[in-house]
């Protein structure tokens, strides 16, 4: 019996010796996409070589997929556990320009068409180095400005997303720059410990849909350092699409810190949010000229249980709506004669969200905070505001609170209350 214990103990060493020394490998394992043919002259379809080297790495235990300098033409790819891609300086993937690239496929529980980088059922994935992935998304920009509701999730018209992790584990994203995507450019959808940081995302002011990051029914994600400037959400926070039948999963314990936005719609929880949002917390945000700063959005027909959110240590300037906190989106107010309705499934609700030591000038709008008469907004607290602008905020159906609340409009008053308005404020 002894002798029998001791060789299933010595058949169990060596498989955890084998699995170390396998995990070891794969640290220093390099796989050159070059190797199989990639050409990196921004000419030829390097798609092929790259995916190749992807799965040859992916099949010997993982490793590192490395881009060196050159501009790689290629359509979508897709990454696999244990791999990291990373893109030395000087080194561009570059989407193909040619839409029929693009495979249909059903996406975020839609139609829609695969993205350049993607990873799926995934673990131990990352993006890493000085390089850049861009999503060549002018001519689908072109397109989408043309139609009607382009940018709702499952239109008619889809556009690929740039790099998209759907039920992953364990990811990174760091160093490198991301942009010009067709749509949303990082899509984290489903995915759980999720690190990115000193990334910058791109995209120009006008381009439509180019959120920088989207955290969609995620977990257990930090953002740190992010640099965005672009032509929609800086980051969206979302957990359900519109008058979704569910389930739907909530985004939970997000952490945003020591980011820059420009250009761009600010930093948002919502608008599609069935699945709710808890615990996020976003600290040392500088906005300037975004359109929006923080903005917590939706509306009776994809709304949930949104609670639990902190926003610390946050500058603005030349923000047009300083904070938006809403159930009413795309509008911010209610309108005239506005009655409570049946809550359902999709009703909103906000609450316990707390702002601190916040400074924002020469706005246009000051924002609002307004909730619906069936379920107003509750436990909003201030702390060391200062707001400045032309227009001052509207509170609706809302109960707020705080403390060291300076509030200077240039025009009408500073604070507005409508209907279903507690406020309270201390010196």
């Amino acid at each position: 019996m002894a002798a029998e214990l001791k060789c299933a103990l010595v058949i169990v060493l060596a498989v955890v010796l084998a699995s170390v020394a396998q995990a070891e490998a794969a640290k220093t394992r390099v796989c050159d996409p070059r190797a199989y043919g990639a050409r990196g002259d921004g000419a030829t379809k390097d798609t092929l070589s790259i995916q190749k080297a992807i799965d040859v790495c992916a099949r010997d235990g993982g490793g590192t997929v490395r881009l060196t300098s050159g501009t790689y033409l290629s359509a979508p790819i897709v990454l696999k556990s244990d791999i990291t891609l990373h893109l030395e300086r000087g080194a561009l993937l570059l989407g193909s320009p040619d839409h029929a690239d693009y495979p249909a496929k059903t996406e975020f529980r839609a139609p829609g068409l695969q993205s350049l980088v993607s990873a799926t059922n995934a673990g131990n994935v990352a993006i890493t180095g000085e390089g850049t992935i861009d999503g060549n998304g002018e001519s689908w920009w072109v397109m989408a400005r043309s139609i009607k509701d382009a940018g709702v999730l499952g239109n008619d018209h889809p556009r690929p997303r740039l790099v998209v992790f759907d039920h992953c584990k364990h990811i990174r994203i760091e160093g490198v720059t991301i942009q010009n995507s067709p749509m949303w450019q990082v899509v984290l959808y489903y995915s759980d410990d999720v690190l990115m940081r000193n990334v910058r995302v791109l995209a120009p002011p006008r381009s439509p849909n180019t959120d920088a990051v989207d955290p969609f029914s995620s977990t257990h994600v930090v953002i740190d350092h992010l640099y965005a400037d672009v032509g929609d959400d800086n980051i969206a926070i979302k957990s359900g699409a519109i008058n979704s039948p569910g389930p739907d999963s909530p985004s939970e314990d997000i952490t945003i810190t020591n980011c820059t936005f420009l250009h761009g719609h600010g930093l948002s929880v919502g608008s599609e949010i069935a699945g709710g949002a808890h615990n996020i917390r976003a600290e040392r945000i500088q906005f300037y000229g975004t359109d929006n700063g923080i903005r917590v959005k939706a509306n009776r027909d994809r709304g949930n249980d949104v609670s639990h959110l902190s926003f610390r240590n946050i500058e603005m300037k030349n923000v047009k709506n300083a904070i938006v906190i809403s159930e009413y989106y795309p509008k911010i107010l209610p309108p005239d004669g506005e009655t409570a309705k049946p809550i359902t499934r999709l009703t909103p609700h906000f609450s316990d969200l707390v702002i601190e030591n916040l400074t924002a000038n020469e706005s246009d709008s000051l924002g609002a905070i307004v909730g619906l008469p069936e379920s107003p907004v509750t436990g909003v607290v201030l702390r060391n505001v200062k707001l400045s602008g032309r227009q001052g905020i509207t509170i609706g159906y809302a109960q707020v609170s705080g403390a060291h609340v300076v509030v200077n409009a240039q025009e009408g008053k500073p604070i507005t209350e409508g209907p279903g308005a507690q406020v309270s404020f201390n010196p």
